[in-house]
């Protein structure tokens, strides 16, 4: 729970307790998983909204990464093909299988380019 202890909360409700005394504190902490709760209810609402906004704009979440699945799938079969010649042949010297990789890297990155379009990643 946010990184704090067991010692560490017990040293904060000592601390609550001495500056608000015993007959506030659960008052305090009512108060305070109200407004804690009224937040969380705050932010699902957020993200539904912009869930459904997407969707009716056809932007859905298999939609948007199939093309990536795709490309990652594809590189993913070929390092897999070139692992498999090592071990069955241990005739690949190291090069060979550096240049075939880095080949499929740029293809992969053309191709993920190519997907995003328009978006480019911001720096």
């Amino acid at each position: 729970m946010f990184g704090i202890g067991g010692s560490e909360i017990f040293v904060i409700i000592l601390i609550a307790i001495m500056l608000f005394g015993a007959d506030k504190v659960p008052e305090i902490a009512r108060t305070m998983a109200k407004g804690m709760a009224q937040l969380k209810h705050a932010t699902d609402d957020i993200k539904n909204e912009i869930q459904r906004s997407a969707e009716e704009n056809g932007l859905d979440r298999k939609s948007l990464t199939s093309g990536f699945d795709a490309e990652f799938g594809s590189l993913k079969e070929h390092v897999d093909g070139i692992k498999d010649d090592v071990v069955l042949n241990n005739s690949l010297d190291v090069k060979s299988i550096k240049a075939d990789i880095d080949s499929e890297i740029s293809k992969a990155k053309v191709n993920l380019d190519d997907l995003t379009g328009p978006i480019k990643r911001q720096r």
